[in-house]
């Protein structure tokens, strides 16, 4: 059952160069999948329900569609538009699709399959469905948390606690959308649904598709309480708008001086900072004494000379 979208979602990252400049310029990074800690994270299992004719007809469709799209972006690149530069793109995507079945159909006929030719052609399309499944899913994706004190999640993503937990509300125009990860199932999607989706164009396939490919994952994972922003790949202006910061149990005082520093003048901005319930294996966080903690710092290293000198001067 889906769950009301959050008003907050939380980040937990190391301090590194790529937090603080995700801070400074109010971005966010899209990863591909592919880069993910869990190798069956959008990672699906495809398998056949379907006739050949039909299974023929999926990989047609989703082979000619990226073909075209990539020809109409180099077109695009070299500056050639026009109804020439559109027709040309889908007359290439057609052939090349046609000659990739008819060498699929061609090495179906191979005498070292156990099985008859048609079989064995299904069997190749469904692993090429996949592959262009996958291929049009290559979008980025930016992980978020419901939760700010999950123990785990701090020792996972967050340094071991010497982190931070950067956290976003949706107060941004237009609003954000969000998509909330599904935890358990299989990883298995049928040609059938996909007949659905991308032949049928069903809405409501459409949507089973989408989130079986970038939502679903194993009920092991369940403790991230995980919801998602699909975007593009790489560094994009954030659709959040920064709410706080959180600093970690082990977080150094200085890293808290550093993150605050860099976003003076940024309004609305919280800080907390996590402390440990006594008895007890809970984290909670309280606000950062910000006018305490920057009396602390610069520092300004001497000596015991320079210091003696100093006192010596004072008092002349």
């Amino acid at each position: 059952m889906t769950s009301r979208t959050p008003h907050i979602l939380y980040r937990y990252r190391s301090f590194d160069l790529q937090t603080i400049n995700s801070l400074c310029h109010d971005v966010l990074f899209f990863a591909h999948p592919s880069s993910f800690n869990d190798p069956l994270d959008c990672n699906p299992t495809i398998r056949s329900d379907s006739s050949l004719g039909t299974l023929r007809e999926l990989f047609k469709h989703l082979l000619e569609r990226r073909v075209a799209a990539e020809t109409t972006n180099s077109f695009q690149e070299a500056q050639i538009r026009g109804k020439s530069a559109e027709s040309y793109a889908l007359n290439h995507a057609a052939k090349t699709a046609k000659q990739k079945l008819d060498e699929i159909a061609y090495n179906a006929t191979d005498p070292e399959y156990e099985v008859s030719e048609e079989e064995a052609e299904m069997s190749l399309l469904t692993h090429q469905i996949r592959e262009e499944l996958l291929r049009h899913y290559e979008r980025g994706v930016c992980c978020f948390s419901t939760v700010f004190n999950s123990a785990l999640l701090w020792s996972h993503y967050g340094d071991e606690h010497r982190g931070i937990c950067i956290g976003y509300d949706l107060k941004r125009i237009p609003r954000p959308t969000l998509h909330q990860v599904v935890y358990g199932g299989d990883r298995t999607i049928w040609t059938s649904a996909l007949d659905a989706a991308f032949l049928q164009k069903d809405l409501r396939a459409i949507e089973a598709v989408d989130r079986d490919v970038l939502l679903r994952k194993a009920p092991g994972w369940r403790y991230e309480r995980e919801w998602r922003l699909i975007g593009s790949k790489g560094v994009q202006d954030s659709c959040l708008r920064l709410s706080d910061v959180t600093f970690g149990l082990r977080c150094p005082e200085a890293v808290k001086h550093s993150v605050i520093r860099a976003l003076d003048g940024r309004e609305e901005v919280s800080f907390y900072e996590i402390y440990e319930q006594e008895c007890t294996f809970r984290l909670s966080r309280r606000m950062v004494q910000i006018d305490e903690l920057q009396s602390w710092f610069p520092r300004t290293a001497r000596s015991g000379a320079e210091i003696f000198s100093e006192d010596i001067t004072s008092q002349e």
